[in-house]
């Protein structure tokens, strides 16, 4: 076992302690902005007070204000809750001695409702061990974040993420960081707070390469990204406003937005937080703006698993009216719906309907958004994650990848979601990818161009194949081509 000794660091607003264990330094829960709390509610991130002792940096911080994962959800994914007025902070994991390293920067994931910086499957010590200073943040969720309330900011939580990577180029050289050399990365909601970002102001100077792992730009018009205010409102019996959000206190907040999950009407129970157009940091529709050459000096890597449907997958006997129904909404002609059928022979129409659907919010806008990206030159690769996990029929779905990104397989977090005979091997490769990317702006195979190449992250092994999913999205691209 590593031996454990004391390092510090001194950065503008006070001295921290952290630990050193083989050859990593860490320094966990550093606030980054000011507690959110009193006048800073449901404001934008505000400084962070300096400390006059040297503060304790050993320990993971609070967590944002959430309720527990779905029963479902939990039976697979782990989750910290931690309650606590300093959530806004951040760690950091450093080669020891380090000088001019890259930075890598995760935004967790979590339908903008749940997740934290904690949990042990994000510990950064395979980033730092292989020469990349890693940064892991929370930011506000939910109610706390992504209110739309009159009187307040919009998209509050942003402006979390957006302090935080201002910390991070005033505060990284004193870690051995270099905030000239910064790739933010993300997973399913931050990957699109990762996208969103992307195509605004603080590209290139906040950050200078991206990693997007299952999303895409994407925000909604204030009228329809209000509608889990207006269910927490009515559910609350209070006026959609800053005033009276604020003189809610935190844990009646949290119990009613476990309400509105089981309330009886369905639009407050499924009413879900997204970022909402308008404001500094969501000026415009981010998946226009990502169809300009606005983000073309920010590299891009990119990707998906193969199977991401089977997390959100519908098993119910209303499968087959759901299946009708999604692919009227998606406008999915008779050619779109036999593409599928030929590619996925066995799935049952409500796993169909799922297919289709996130082919077509995901996979085909991020193929059109690089393909103008390949005209103009600007550079951007693309991943798919094909290793499955053992569990009940999950194959290779949504956010199986993250224990070989983060080089955690053994972490016991994981151990519900990938099992204990995951391949070291692929973590090898995939880890590495993600690694090379940070440091040379490349992850070692052929960016896209007209033959759209993807990097098919394998169970046996990991190749490049060309117009993956073709057929699927060619016939998406025809019935729009149809319908203009």
């Amino acid at each position: 076992m590593s031996e454990t000794t004391t390092t510090t660091a001194r950065i503008s607003t006070g001295d921290l302690r952290g630990q050193r264990i083989g050859g990593v330094d860490s320094y966990l829960g550093i606030p980054y902005a000011a507690p959110p709390i009193g006048e800073l509610r449901f404001r934008d991130a505000a400084p962070v007070e300096p400390w006059d002792d040297v503060r304790d940096a050993t320990t993971m911080g609070p967590t944002a204000p959430q309720n527990e994962l779905s029963a479902l959800s939990a039976r697979y994914l782990p989750n910290v809750v931690a309650l606590g007025d300093e959530y806004l902070n951040l760690n950091v994991w450093a080669p020891a001695d380090a000088v001019d390293c890259p930075v890598m920067v995760w935004i967790h994931g979590g339908s903008l409702r749940h997740g934290s910086n904690a949990l042990d499957g994000y510990d950064g010590t395979a980033f730092a061990r292989d020469g990349v200073v890693l940064v892991s943040i929370n930011y506000r969720l939910a109610f706390e974040g992504f209110s739309v309330i009159e009187g307040a900011p919009l998209n509050v939580g942003y402006s979390d993420v957006v302090a935080a990577l201002r910390w991070v180029q005033a505060e990284i050289a004193a870690f051995g960081g270099d905030p000239e050399s910064v790739t933010i990365f993300g997973e399913s909601a931050g990957a699109v707070i990762v996208s969103n970002l992307m195509v605004g102001a603080h590209a290139g100077s906040l950050f200078h390469q991206v990693i997007v792992q299952s999303g895409m730009p994407a925000a909604a018009k204030p009228g329809e990204s209000a509608g889990a205010t207006r269910a927490l409102s009515r559910v609350l019996g209070i006026p959609a406003t800053r005033d009276a959000f604020a003189a809610v206190p935190v844990e009646r907040m949290i119990e009613a937005d476990r309400e509105t999950k089981d309330h009886p009407d369905r639009r407050i129970k499924e009413a879900g937080w997204n970022a909402t157009i308008g404001g500094p940091f969501v000026e415009n529709d981010p998946m226009d703006v990502a169809l300009t050459e606005a983000a073309d000096g920010v590299r891009v890597l990119a990707g998906w698993t193969s199977e991401e449907h089977t997390f959100f997958r519908i098993d119910t006997p209303v499968g087959r009216i759901l299946f009708a129904l999604a692919c009227l909404k998606a406008a999915a002609g008779p050619r779109v719906v036999r593409a599928y059928r030929r590619a996925y022979p066995t799935a049952t129409r409500a796993e169909l309907m799922v297919i289709m659907t996130i082919d077509k919010i995901l996979r085909l806008p991020m193929n059109r958004i690089a393909d103008g990206r390949r005209r103009r030159g600007a550079r951007t690769w693309f991943y798919e994650f094909d290793w499955g996990s053992p569990f009940d029929g999950l194959g290779a779905t949504h956010a199986v990848e993250l224990p070989f990104v983060f080089d955690t397989l053994d972490s016991p977090d994981w151990r519900n979601f990938i099992g204990t005979e995951a391949p070291q091997r692929l973590a090898d490769e995939v880890h590495a990818a993600w690694v090379r990317f940070a440091k040379t702006g490349d992850p070692g195979w052929r960016e896209w161009d007209a033959d759209r190449p993807t990097m098919v992250f394998g169970a046996e092994r990991s190749e490049v194949v060309d117009r993956r999913r073709d057929a699927q999205l060619a016939a998406w691209r025809e019935r729009e081509g149809e319908r203009r």
